[in-house]
């Protein structure tokens, strides 16, 4: 039997504990499902994250553990995109419901909703002096906002496939759009016209960013490519190493001249725009990178992924982060293991729900003794008002029906994403789960 030296034992063991594990002291703590996206406002004193809980939290980011300022949960679906507006103390945030919301985050209310958009909006830009807004979503278009007067400018059909990015030239007059079709278009915004296809991927684009000088962009796409335009000449200035996976996040910084790209392949990496050196990398992350922001003078990223928090990662040229330390699978990721009725709940109601009496800060009430219950009574939970002023009452029949039928059909206007059981056993077992909790 081969002996091995002690000395070498304790090498390998100092090595495996020498690694960086997450810090957790930063990370915003509070939503109740996956975190969509993450913005600092411009000097570095808040934050804020949208979720997959239907919620948007401003955080405070002065104190070494942040605090939660405001939840806003006015939304009626999952939130895709926040941002705060340049030069003010206004932000927004928009997701499936197809709803930008304009937050005030002194007064900490509501100020207006920009309707319009027929499907889920993912995507906004300003212009730098606030002016302008641009909004892409999913229904094909891309929408032009008077911020001033709250009101639209113009509408642009781009095409009948989602679109996933927009941009705005500084005066508001030009924008452009990127989706699924891999296209990057230039538009006149006053007439509606495209004016040219500046590039043509050939696999969808998922994000835009303009670099410091706008006059270049920045583009992620579905093959994982990072790749720089320039917008005068539509030529590619640069290639960037690829990701793995489809580019999910993308982020730059004006100030310090950054760039980061995250991705579904669970890396993040930043980049010195001036010469295009590797600031920063890291690998591991246990879940796709859908969003990026720059924190702590540009020395740490916060990120968004399948966790219920948005993590914080101080940015290190050595790829040191045990970020698999003690992760275990989220709730909704289980598959085996479970009796057959709590995998159900596991896997279709976990995401929005729980079990626990009272309020929750998940995307629904909590499921907790819900048979008997008549529908949109549980206190503390934002209602649509189609589910407060339905007669429903929740028990076999009527729970059967939402997942034979579907809750648009059951509900018409309620919150609930459409979510279905054809099986007849998982289905049952599922109501048996529920009835016993």
């Amino acid at each position: 039997m081969q002996v091995v030296p002690v000395f070498v034992v304790a090498f390998f063991f100092c090595s495996s504990i020498s690694a960086a594990l997450p810090d957790r002291t930063r990370q915003l703590v509070g939503h109740g499902g996956p975190v969509n996206s993450v913005a600092v406002n411009h000097d570095g004193t808040r934050a804020l994250s949208g979720s997959l809980d239907y919620s948007v939290i401003l955080w405070d980011l002065t104190h070494d553990a942040p605090g939660i300022i405001k939840r806003f949960v006015e939304h009626r679906g999952a939130v895709s995109e926040v941002q705060f507006v340049p030069g003010s103390n206004l932000a927004v945030s928009a997701g499936d419901d197809g709803i930008i919301y304009l937050w005030d985050t002194l007064q900490l209310k509501l100020l207006h909703r920009f309707s319009g958009h027929q499907a889920k909006v993912v995507a906004i830009d300003f212009t730098p002096d606030a002016s302008r807004m641009a909004s892409a979503s999913w229904d094909g278009s891309l929408r032009v906002w008077d911020m001033n007067t709250r009101t639209p400018v113009n509408s642009i059909q781009v095409h009948r496939q989602t679109l996933h990015s927009v941009l705005l030239s500084d005066d508001g007059k030009t924008a452009y759009s990127a989706g699924h079709d891999g296209h990057i278009r230039q538009w006149n915004v006053a007439s509606g016209q495209m004016l040219k296809v500046l590039h043509n991927h050939g696999w969808p684009i998922n994000l835009m960013r303009w670099l410091p000088e706008r006059d270049k962009i920045v583009f992620g796409t579905a093959n994982g490519d990072v790749q720089i335009l320039n917008v005068a000449n539509a030529n590619i200035e640069k290639i960037l190493i690829p990701h793995a996976k489809p580019v999910l996040g993308l982020t730059v910084s004006n100030s310090s001249g950054l760039l980061a790209s995250g991705g579904n392949d669970g890396a993040i990496r930043v980049w010195r725009i001036a010469d295009w050196s590797i600031a920063g990398e890291t690998h591991g992350i246990p879940g796709p990178v859908w969003s990026l922001a720059f924190s702590d003078g540009d020395s740490a990223l916060f990120f968004g992924t399948l966790d219920d928090q948005t993590r914080y990662w101080k940015i290190s040229p050595e790829d040191d982060t045990e970020w698999a330390h003690n992760q275990r699978l989220r709730r909704f990721q289980v598959n085996t293991g479970l009796p057959l009725g709590e995998l159900q709940f596991a896997r279709k109601c976990s995401v929005c729900h729980d079990l626990q009496p009272g309020q929750t800060n998940r995307a629904g009430p909590s499921l907790h003794k819900l048979l008997g219950r008549k529908a949109g009574t549980l206190p503390g939970y934002t209602y649509s008002d189609a589910l407060k002023h339905s007669k429903l009452v929740w028990d076999r029949e009527t729970i059967e029906r939402l997942f034979v039928q579907g809750p648009h059909r059951v509900v018409p206007g309620s919150k609930m994403p459409l979510q279905k059981i054809p099986d007849d056993k998982k289905r049952a077992a599922l109501i048996e789960y529920l009835a016993g909790q």
